[in-house]
């Protein structure tokens, strides 16, 4: 089946890139601070009866940065994360996310992988093309790489530099681009409505695209790049789908609480809930190397390299229930 040819291939790659693969327990303390994403909580009950609360982790990031702190230079995983509330073509509430890091390295080095991993995807598929929902990019081509603010400028006529931090001049914007934008909405809420409706079904044909320094506003876990309005942070995009997000990972532990101490209270505010903050997490981050790290959609990987139509199609055995 082309699912296990592209796995064995991705992770032979890896190897020969010197990287050693880890595995990462999906039983965590918190399952990540993003407001968007919702976990699946678990008890964990001790010999004594005592109960605590643990999650299904949303993401491997955490445990992955602290084998960083531990000295780990190269590291991949396949883990199998969980994210509750997600399930449509290309959202399944269990799914396969290949994650790895380089420490030391600059996170344009990422950029170099991900092509690399699409071509490698692509060959052992047998395909020379990737494609989805009648998009269709070629596997051969290199990425092209785009600024979120050119994005922006290109396909809705927003000079979005210009509006950072200032709701009202970004909803104006939107607005007369014709994008709908409610009295409540926060300057976060607007871009990523922009960015929805307007510029991601764009990228990712002919050919791949990187989509690269995000507002530092969107980009809670990067460094800031050489401009400070922006951040070392892009996502990949093949026939309209985001399939990978990567970091120029932030190391300062106090401004990483801050964020999730942010990130916790607006999920407090729009979803009545919040999940712990993982100190060890914090403690590790405080001792980790300069790092770059990205977190890619195996599924949908597949997805492209294969022409489904649905996620469920490369899965062996699918989440049951609606």
């Amino acid at each position: 089946m082309a699912r296990g040819r592209i796995m064995a291939a991705v992770r032979a790659w890896f190897e020969a890139q010197a990287f050693v693969e880890v595995e990462t327990p999906i039983l965590q303390v918190s399952p990540g601070n993003e407001t968007h994403l919702h976990a699946f909580a678990t008890e964990l009950a001790a010999p004594t009866g005592e109960r605590s609360r643990l999650y299904l982790h949303t993401s491997p990031e955490f445990a992955c940065k602290k084998l960083l702190a531990a000295g780990e230079k190269r590291l991949f995983t396949f883990a199998r994360v969980f994210r509750n509330g997600e399930r449509s073509a290309l959202h399944h509430p269990e799914f396969t996310m290949l994650e790895w890091y380089r420490a030391g390295e600059p996170y344009e080095t990422l950029m170099q992988d991900c092509a690399a991993l699409l071509a490698v995807a692509a060959q052992a598929a047998g395909t020379a093309q990737f494609s989805y929902s009648g998009r269709v990019a070629d596997a051969a081509t290199a990425p092209e790489r785009v600024s979120v603010a050119d994005a922006f400028q290109r396909f809705a006529a927003i000079d979005l530099l210009a509006t950072l931090g200032d709701t009202a001049k970004l909803a104006a914007a939107a607005r007369a681009a014709g994008i709908r934008v409610a009295a409540d909405d926060s300057w976060s809420d607007i871009f990523s409505r922009v960015l929805v409706e307007r510029v991601e079904g764009k990228l990712g044909v002919p050919c791949a695209t990187i989509l690269d320094h995000y507002p530092a506003l969107e980009a809670a876990w990067a460094r800031p790049a050489k401009d400070p309005r922006v951040a070392e942070r892009f996502e990949l995009f093949v026939c309209g789908v985001e399939l990978a997000n990567a970091f120029g990972e932030l190391t300062d532990a106090g401004e990483q609480r801050r964020r999730m101490e942010q990130a916790m209270a607006d999920k407090q505010r729009l979803y009545g809930e919040r999940y712990p903050i993982d100190e060890d997490f914090l403690a590790a981050l405080a001792i980790m190397p300069p790092a770059s790290g990205s977190a890619l959609g195996f599924d949908r990987l597949v997805m492209l390299a294969t022409g489904a139509p649905r996620i469920e199609q490369v899965l062996w055995a699918p989440v049951s229930g609606a």
